[in-house]
């Protein structure tokens, strides 16, 4: 038997999680398909420091949190990733473990995942040493020596932003000339307390065996020889890659696969369905910035649903959603 839902939210971050919340307090009974790693990409997250009103939670309690508010109004969590989808018409049609399920909206709240380098000792000093987000783990590494990998936006930023924290910052990019604009390369030659290492090829991440990461080991390109960094942190920031594979048939996204929505808004091109999170966030990719933008497509799900007759508005007259 197919179950069907006003709204289904397929995520199991802060985006995803905030869209429930909203969407329950709204009486929409949302449904949530949280997938088999709840709590999302943060839950991997040690102390946050920067989450307003919650100084020092860790990322999984956040996440936990947040879902807990949203089952006290009535939402629904599903241990579940969703595996097709159809957009094409509707209702929209999903099918998850167990079995088939319609929805009148869906909101898209998949997150996107930082890229890797791919190396076994990355994997295994992942939140050793190992990190992805300067501005929520820098601190982490005040007074020691890090290295940052890339060579774009991302990766000369957190260079720059983490020299004011960290004792040393070396940049390690593969090619000779970074792909940041013109503004943060400037800033990059000016700032004389980094420590530029290129054209260099990171082989691998030291400190396995001491359980905490100790050095990199890179390979120079113009002529194959190692050399080994000192360091104490590394954080790759070699670009995200959004989990927008299953919708893109029918989603519009950017060259990177970021989901692209109205300005001002969570629709995407298929009205009905709206996308919350670093899913649909090249720039910022923050826990809270993601809440808000969960909190922006349940309101615009609710008032999708008012203006198409499929509810009446005012579920919480002490807090009007709408």
């Amino acid at each position: 038997m197919t179950a069907h839902a006003k709204v289904v939210i397929i995520g199991g971050g802060p985006a995803a999680y905030t869209a429930a919340l909203y969407a329950a307090r709204a009486g929409l009974e949302p449904v949530c398909f949280e997938g088999f790693n709840s709590g999302g990409q943060i839950a991997r997250s040690g102390r946050l420091d920067n989450y307003p009103g919650l100084p020092g939670i860790n990322g999984a309690d956040l996440g936990s949190t947040i879902r807990d508010q949203a089952t006290e109004y009535g939402a629904t969590f599903e241990f579940s990733d969703v595996f097709e989808i159809e957009l094409g018409s509707t209702p929209f049609r999903l099918t998850g473990m167990d079995g088939e399920h319609t929805a009148d909206v869906v909101i898209v709240a998949t997150g996107a995942a930082s890229r890797k380098l791919g190396l076994p000792s990355e994997e295994a000093l992942d939140g050793k040493g190992v990190a992805y987000c300067a501005i929520c783990d820098g601190p982490v590494f005040a007074g020691k020596s890090v290295v940052v990998v890339g060579g774009g936006d991302a990766a000369v930023g957190e260079a720059l932003a983490l020299r004011h924290v960290v004792g040393k910052v070396t940049l390690v990019h593969r090619r000779t000339a970074f792909r940041a604009g013109a503004v943060l390369r400037a800033a990059l030659a000016a700032a004389t307390d980094i420590e530029v290492v290129t054209p260099a090829v990171v082989e691998d991440i030291l400190g396995v065996e001491a359980g905490g990461v100790t050095g990199v080991r890179v390979r120079m390109v113009d002529d194959g020889t190692l050399r080994d960094l000192d360091a104490e942190g590394v954080f790759v920031a070699i670009g995200h890659e959004p989990a927008s594979q299953l919708f893109q048939p029918w989603l519009k996204c950017d060259g990177s696969g970021f989901i692209i929505t109205e300005p001002g808004t969570t629709a995407t091109n298929v009205p009905g369905v709206f996308a919350a999170g670093d899913v649909a966030d090249p720039r910022y990719r923050q826990a809270v910035t993601a809440a808000a933008s969960g909190c922006q497509a349940a309101i615009d799900a609710e008032r999708y649903l008012v203006g198409r007759d499929f509810l009446t508005a005012a579920t919480d007259p002490s807090h009007p959603t709408i």
